[in-house]
Parts: C-alpha cells; structure tokens; sequence
C-alpha cells in the first residue's frame, strides 16, 4: 500500500505539505482535488520519486510498476501504434530477447519466451494497443501514421494511450480528460472502472470523480484528508464537517468572550488577581478553532445583453466544410433568445465545425445564414488562449476592450476571475493553462454577449472555477450553444440537445444517459459491420483472399511458436533415451547378489545415489515433456 507519514515538503519557498499522512490500499481508486497550487501535481512527483520529501516518510511497494501520463511528446517518426506499444516495457523486452534468442539458435531460450510472452497476453498486444485509441478517438487510418504527425492535442491523447497499455500496478492521471471529448471521455470512464490496479486521479470532473472514485483524498491548508466515498459523498461529509467545526469554533468564541470578561474585570484587584493570571494561561494554551469557510476567489456573472433581437441567428439548409470537404449538410437551426443548447456527436462529426460556422469564422458551402440586427457573438474556443499576448497583463487586455472603464471598475471585475491585486498586473506568459482560460473567459463576458458559442470551456478549469462557470451561465440571459465533456455542465446550464452525427445535425431526444447508449449501440453496429471483413466470412472474392491471408499469418505465427517447442521435445527425447539407458544398467547392477558384497560397499552405495539422481530427473524431464505435447496439441487445434 501507499503511505505518507507526517510528511512536509516546499516548493519555491511555498509549504505544500506539513506534517500529513495519508495510507491507500492496492485497489483503491481516490480521486485527488483541491485548488490549482496546492499541491496535487507535487504528490505525483513525490510518488514518482522526482521529488523528495522535506520531512517525513513515503513509502510504497518496491516492485510496483507505476504508470503516469508524459508532460511532452518529441516529434518521433515511429508509428503511432508502436508508440502505444512502447507503454508496454516487459512485453517489449520479451520481444527484444526473443529476437535475440532466434539470431543465437536458442531453442531452450525461445521457449521460455514465448511461454512468458502468452502468460501476460503478448499475442494479443497489437490488438489492445489498437483498442485503447480507438477508444481515445483515433481512427484505424491513423495507427500507422507517425507520431510527428500528430498535433499537440493528439500526442496528449497517445501519452495517454501509452500509459494505458502499461500493465501497471499504480496508475497516476493528472487531468486525462482535458483533452477528450465527451464520448472519449465515457469510454475512459469504463476503462478506469475496469482498471485493477490502485489509481490516483487529479480531476475537476464531477461526473468523472463520481462515477470512478471510491475516496477522494482532498488536499486542503496543506493537508491531505481522505474521503470514503465518491464525489458527491465527499460534499456531504465536507459539509457536516465544516458545519461541526463551525459549531466548535462559535462555542470556544464563547468561552473565549467569557475568559477575556474576567481577565478585564478582575486583573486590577488583588483578591482576583491569580484567578485572572489563571485565565490569561488558559487562553494562552487554548488552541484556537479556525472558522470554517470554503472561499473560492471566482466571482462573476454576465451582465445582461443591451439587445436580444429575435431570432438572433437563422440557419437554412446550410452545409460546412473545408475546401472541397464537406463535414455537414442540410443543417437548420433557428436560434432565439431563450436557446440554451448542448451539442453531441462522436469525435470528429463537426461540432466544432457547426460552432465555427455559426460564430462566422466559417463561410457556409451552401445554404442561408440570417443574421439579427444587434447580434453580438462571445465565441470561445482553446485556440483563443494562444492568442493572448505574452506579455500584456491580464489588466491591459481588458483596457484594449473598453478605454472608457477606470481601472478600478476593471480591477474589480478581473478579480473575480481570480487577479486580485498585484496578480491583475503580472505578465500573461508565465500563466498557467486554467490562468490563461480565466483570463479568455473574462473578456469573453465583458463584452456582453447575446449569443454565447462555448467550445470546451472547461479545460484546464478547477472544480471552484467550474461552478462559478455554471452559476455565471445559469443567470446569463442571452442565447447559448455549447460543446463540452463535463457533463455536470451540460445538465445544469442547458435545456436540449443537438446530436452532430453522419454529417447531420438534429435534435436528439433523451439525456445525456440516453446518448451514452447511443454511442454503445453505435459501436456495436460498427462491429457488426466490420465483422465479416475481419473474419472473412463474406462470399466475395475479396472476403475470400482476406481470409486466405489471414489463415496464412495465423499458420506462420503458429508455426513459429511450435518451432521452439517441438526443438525442445527433440532434445527431451534424446537425454531421456540417454537416462533410460543408463537406468537399465543401474537396475542390472543393483539386481546382482554381488553387487552387496563388502567388497563393493563404496561402489554400491554410488550406484544408488546415481539411482536417485537419474530417477529425479527422468521424472522432470518426463513432467516437461507432458506439458510440452499438451502446449503443442492445443497449438494443434487452432490450426
């Protein structure tokens, strides 16, 4: 098990970590949250062993196998698949080893691989691998094509990929669905599920953290406090516990009041004086209860748009694409000032070419795009926040939108983004992903939209800043259209849903539960689908070559795991025929009256140690040899 013991640890001269503990079982799954700075990514380090603890123990099983998610990807020409593979350290090992035993003639040796290689399910590798990022999004044109090709999002998603395919024993995620989209997302979820091994989470993702996580270890005032319990629970039991300290701290106010009363009252006269001295003590050593409160920095709301003309935006059997692509056809939306939308689709169908199209940054392919006097579009989208400049302060974009506001009216509303003081005038580029998405956020609302398109706004957004999103976006009064993985988001801030799928856009009739089975059954239909391609149970003649081929490579790869075997079974027989032999000559020898003359006591008592030692090892031999034909003939059957 992991545990932590009175442990401390300082970064930068800031305390983390003072005097916690903190114990996890093998199998647990624990979510980790707390404000962004606290300490969340210094504890996976710590587990890591790239950080060191200033005081106190940490201590975890030595032959565990971690498995973490890698910050960077280097443009590399391997094959994205391979990449995937690499996750993998022990399996590709055994295929190193194996190379090398096949080039020295090691039959001996190769057996003994392949038999490791099947006990942790090497043949079925690729297939894993494959399975993992189809699941993560990637397409089967893209297993193959260079990890250099990938764009930062997707070289996230491969990391991920990566650390998945490692048959790990603690699993370390650090915000795995950032990058991902909602059906990603599902697919993750019921990855981690079914994971075995002991996994820590960092996520802001309710739903995620619900539907996982069976504690949360919550990092709070540079302690860790762990939770029995999913996400949910952990609120319920934070909130009894706040509410008792609370309880606690108004009854010791009390009594503080009470003391400092006699104190002031009594210290001057001299038949008091050492019943005051004595209550002067008592406060001294009393240790003082902290009120209980859960501040969060972020505070905001939209302020209502000054036009809402209706409708605000009118699509007619318009068509998107790129170039001579098209993503998208025959779409038709009327949006009015009441619309509050969520957009659904698997991976790449359009969504966030349907969110392009409609904030204009899109001409449409065909179709009409009617636009309402006094549409004023917020339009938010990842790509936004590389656009910010590095080295203007959070203070100075605002000012560049509205010269006419004070700073003080400015700094006030850019603190309840979470720039208070010195912060508002700090430079852009040493900010954070979540600092950068606040600040993307604040100007976005300044502006005064009437119709709000939101593309993932919640990457790289702690749990307090998402509820504060979510409070901003229930009150806002315009039009809005989102597409986001956070599904806590989607309930609470709209009213229906938009399916993009085989480049249609319609509404779709059910919750977000009914879209889960959606995508299931949608996967079962391709696998349906593409069943008799794989197998070769089609009547064409190209079903039939597929199959021919097929049956060929399963005929080569059996071939290859009997060549080993059935050499080791060749050099079984002819030690065995060896040791029957000499056994035939022991039992001769020891038959003979003579043999247990006096004469031959030192002989005799030879032939019976070698008796023994060539029946042990006929006995092994013979074992092996058992095992060997059984391995071959179930070899036999596959054939």
């Amino acid at each position: 098990m992991i545990t932590l013991r009175q442990l401390s640890l300082q970064r930068g001269g800031k305390p983390l970590f003072e005097n916690t503990s903190l114990i996890v079982h093998p199998g647990w799954k624990v979510g980790v949250i707390g404000a962004n700075g606290c300490g969340k990514s210094s504890l996976f380090a710590l587990l890591r062993d790239e950080l060191h603890p200033d005081a106190g123990d940490i201590d975890l099983p030595p032959r565990w196998v971690i498995a973490h998610v890698a910050q960077e990807t280097p443009a590399l020409p391997t094959p994205a698949l391979d990449f995937v593979l690499d996750g993998d350290a022990e399996l590709r090992q055994i295929e190193r080893d194996l190379q090398a035993a096949e080039a020295a003639h090691d039959g001996a040796r190769q057996a003994e691989l392949h038999a490791h290689f099947d006990a942790i399910d090497g043949y079925s590798a690729r297939a894993r691998a494959g399975k993992l990022m189809a699941g993560l999004g990637f397409a089967a044109d893209q297993l193959d094509r260079p990890v250099a090709e990938f764009s930062g999002g997707w070289r996230v998603r491969l990391n991920l990929a990566r650390a998945l395919m490692c048959r790990s024993d603690l699993l370390l995620l650090d915000e795995p669905t950032n990058h991902l989209d909602l059906d990603a997302v599902l697919w993750l979820e019921q990855w981690l599920r079914a994971y075995p091994g002991t996994l820590l989470l960092i996520s802001h993702d309710r739903d995620v953290l619900d539907n996982v996580a069976g504690h949360i270890a919550h990092i709070d005032q540079r302690r860790i406090t762990l939770y029995p319990g999913n996400y949910a629970a952990f609120e319920d039991q934070r909130a009894a516990r706040l509410a008792l300290q609370q309880a606690a701290y108004e009854k010791q106010q009390r009594e503080i009041a009470h003391l400092e009363s006699f104190i002031t009252r009594f210290r001057a006269k001299a038949t008091k004086a050492r019943q005051a001295q004595s209550r002067i003590k008592a406060l001294e050593r009393m240790e003082r209860i902290a009120a209980a409160h859960v501040d969060s920095p972020f505070t905001f709301s939209f302020a209502a748009p000054e036009r809402l003309p209706n409708p605000l935006l009118s699509v007619e059997k318009v068509a998107a694409g790129y170039g001579q692509r098209q993503v998208l056809d025959k779409v038709n939306l009327v949006i009015g000032p009441g619309t509050r939308l969520g957009l659904l689709g698997p991976n790449g169908a359009g969504k966030s070419t349907l969110i392009k199209l409609l904030a204009g940054l899109l001409p449409p392919l065909a179709g009409r795009i009617e636009i309402g006097q006094g549409l004023a579009i917020g339009y938010f989208a990842q790509h936004q926040l590389e656009q910010l400049r590095p080295d203007w302060s959070a203070l100075r974009h605002l000012q560049q939108l509205d010269d006419r506001a004070s700073d003080q009216q400015l700094r006030n509303f850019i603190g309840g983004f979470g720039f208070a003081g010195d912060r508002a005038l700090d430079p852009v580029e040493p900010f954070s992903g979540g600092e950068k998405a606040r600040l993307a956020l604040a100007l976005l609302v300044w502006q005064r939209p009437n119709l709000l398109l939101l593309d993932e706004p919640t990457n790289h957004l702690d749990l307090d800043m998402r509820h504060a999103l979510t409070l901003a976006l229930q009150d806002y009064q315009g039009a809005l259209i989102i597409v986001s993985h956070d599904r806590h988001l989607l309930r609470t801030v709209t009213d229906e849903f938009l399916l993009v799928a085989d480049g249609q856009a319609r509404p779709f009739d059910g919750d977000l539960d009914d879209y889960r089975d959606w995508l299931n059954e949608r996967q079962r239909a391709v696998n349906r689908d593409t069943a008799p391609r794989a197998t070769g149970n089609g009547n064409s003649a190209a079903d039939r070559r597929e199959q021919k081929r097929q049956d060929a490579e399963r005929r080569q790869q059996l071939a290859i795991q009997r060549k080993p075997l059935e050499r080791r079974v060749r050099q079984l027989e002819q030690r065995m025929e060896t040791l029957h032999a000499e056994q035939r000559d022991l039992q001769t020898a020891l038959a003979d009256p003579g043999s247990y003359d006096d004469a031959n006591k030192t002989r005799l008592k030879e032939w019976l140690v070698r008796k023994g030692e060539v029946d042990r090892e006929l006995a092994e031999m013979e074992t092996e040899w058992l095992e060997i034909q059984e391995a071959l003939e179930a070899l036999g059957r596959e054939t």
